[in-house]
Order: structure tokens, then C-alpha cells, then sequence
């Protein structure tokens, strides 16, 4: 699994903590990727750059339904060079997973898939209304992929079927990548494994980049409706509607909600106070009578009696 970047569309909040930290319908986004590969995984590789050292204790604090290890990269090594650096003992064939993508995947299914093809590599596809922001393939009649092009001009996308950041991969594939640098596996490698037969496994689930606050909060709505946080329930003590989900030491009595809140661990909503289709992470207090909708809130901010806070990303500690 890659989990280099830096979360740039999700500063302030990832000044301080990676994004694949940040709480979804009750848990980090990195437990709900994990979530989908099947129980017969081995082993999960964590290929880890940005702030690696508090995601390797968070899942040693945190155990994990699968075994996992950490790789850390010492420079940032890009998709083709994370993947480069954390492939000793990698099975072969290997999933590739992003760890910033919510999604709805049969891994068994695209394994099938990936045996009865018989070629180097199968890419999970999702079909989008703008495929611009992302890879896209070119398929024929048998979903071989025909040509990948990174970030498109609309005119110029072969197909609305993009790379949903989920894969699997014979271990050949890194004898491609390049050592010692920096590598872009979907510009730099993908294009070049496309006469060694890849094929396109056609998602038909939910997908979503949770790469911006925006698609953060769509993301938890997707895990909510899907029964992955927890399904109308509501605190003890509270008004209103769910989901909310509660992680540890979390508290709100006599407060209202409307539905897809995370309260984070430590999290306090005092009563008379207001949330909905919000995050709050680790230690946020919101005092009485105060309202948030729409916002992600880091850790330890405060948000102040009476104060209204809507569409805001707040970084650590920050009073508000």
C-alpha cells in the first residue's frame, strides 16, 4: 500500500498528522482501505514517506485485522520508486492499494480476473463523469487496455474509465522501476507494461478520492450509507439525526446532530451545541451552544460558545 504523499489539498490539518490518519465514520482512512483486501492477505506492506514514523505507531498501537510492516522511504520516491523500495518478499502476483481512495471492490473477484487473463497486470477501473484529474485507459471489446494517459484534456480522454488507485501486479512488473530515484508508476512504467497485457477490472461499486476536504466529507457520507460507521444511531443523550460515530473517550450529551459526524477520540460536544456532516478529530471540544456543519476540524481545536463555523478546515489546536 503507498502512503507517501504529502496531503497538500488537506493543510492545515496535514501540517500535523498524515491524511491517512484522519478519522472516517469512526476510524482512520487507512483502516477502511485495509478493510477490503480478503482475509487470506499474508502480509500487508506499508510503503510510507511523509510523517512515517507516527503512521508505523499508530498501527503498532492499533492492530490491524491483517499483518502489517512498515517500509519508510528515507527521500520522497514517487509511486514507481515507493513501490521499488518496500518489494522485497512482495508475493507474486501483489495488490497495489492508494491508501487515500474509499471505495466499494471484490479484490476476489479482480483476482479471478487477474488469473483467467493471464497477463502482467490488472488495474481496477472506476467510471467517472470528468476523468480529467486522473489516469485513464483505453479498452478493447476484451477490457485489454490499450493506452493509459495521465490527466487528460477532456477532448483528448480515451474512455471515462479511470485508475481507481487499486491493482494487482505480477512481482515482474518492479524489475521495470527503476532504482535510487524519484519514479511515476503511471507515467513512467504503466505505458511501457501494455505489450505484457494489462487488463482493466471495471468497478461497479462506489469510489472516491478523499484527497480534499470536499471529497473527505463525500467519502464519509459513502462510508456511512454503506453501513461502515454505523447506521442511524445517535449518541446517548442527544437530538437530532445520524450517523455519528464515536471513537474513544468521545462525549456529547444534550447536544443535536445531524447525520455523517465522526467524533474523534476525546472529542466533546457540549450541550446546545450543533454538528453535522462534519469530522472532529482527537480532543476537539465544541462548547455549549456553538454550531459546526460542514468542517474539518484537527485536533484540540476549540470552537467557542455561540460561534457558527461552516465549510472550515482547522488545523491543530486552533481556536475558533
Amino acid at each position: 500500500m503507498l502512503i507517501g504523499g504529502f496531503g497538500t489539498r488537506l493543510r492545515p490539518i496535514t501540517y500535523s498528522l498524515p491524511k491517512q490518519l484522519i478519522p472516517l465514520a469512526g476510524k482512520p482512512m487507512l483502516y477502511h482501505v485495509l478493510d477490503l483486501l480478503p482475509n487470506d492477505v499474508e502480509e500487508v506492506v506499508l510503503a510510507t514517506g511523509y510523517k512515517a514514523g507516527m503512521i508505523d505507531a499508530y498501527v503498532r498501537a492499533h492492530p490491524a485485522r491483517l499483518p502489517l510492516r512498515t517500509v519508510p522511504e528515507a527521500t520522497p520516491l514517487g509511486t514507481g520508486g515507493g513501490m521499488k523500495n518496500a518489494g522485497d518478499g512482495m508475493s507474486d502476483p501483489f495488490f497495489l492499494l492508494n491508501s487515500d481512495v474509499i471505495a466499494r471492490v471484490d479484490f476476489l473477484e479482480m483476482a479471478k480476473q487477474h488469473a483467467a487473463h493471464g497477463g502482467i497486470g490488472t488495474m481496477g477501473l472506476s467510471e467517472v463523469e470528468d476523468p480529467r484529474p486522473y489516469g485513464v485507459a483505453a479498452l478493447d471489446a476484451d477490457d485489454r487496455i490499450l493506452a493509459f494517459v495521465e490527466k487528460p484534456e477532456l477532448a483528448d480522454a480515451p474512455s471515462r474509465w479511470i485508475n481507481a488507485g487499486f491493482a494487482i501486479w505480477n512481482r515482474e512488473v518492479l524489475d521495470a522501476v527503476p532504482s535510487g530515484r524519484a519514479v511515476s508508476f503511471e507515467r513512467e512504467i504503466v505505458p511501457g507494461l501494455l505489450d505484457r497485457r494489462v487488463y482493466g477490472f471495471r468497478m461497479s461499486g462506489y469510489f472516491d478520492d478523499a484527497g480534499t476536504p470536499e471529497r473527505l466529507l463525500r467519502s464519509q457520507r459513502l462510508l456511512f450509507d454503506d453501513g461502515r460507521g454505523g447506521k442511524g444511531a445517535l449518541p446517548s443523550g442527544t437530538f437530532g439525526k445520524g450517523p455519528v460515530a464515536l471513537m474513544t473517550g468521545a462525549r456529547a450529551s444534550g447536544a443535536s446532530f445531524g447525520p455523517y459526524v465522526t467524533l474523534g477520540p476525546g472529542a466533546t460536544v457540549e450541550a446546545g451545541a450543533h454538528v453535522e456532516n462534519s469530522i472532529l478529530m482527537e480532543g476537539v471540544v465544541v462548547e455549549k451552544d456553538a454550531s459546526v456543519r460542514a468542517s474539518v476540524l484537527g485536533p484540540k481545536v476549540r470552537v467557542r460558545s455561540g460561534h457558527s463555523l461552516v465549510g472550515q478546515v482547522l488545523g491543530e489546536g486552533v481556536e475558533a
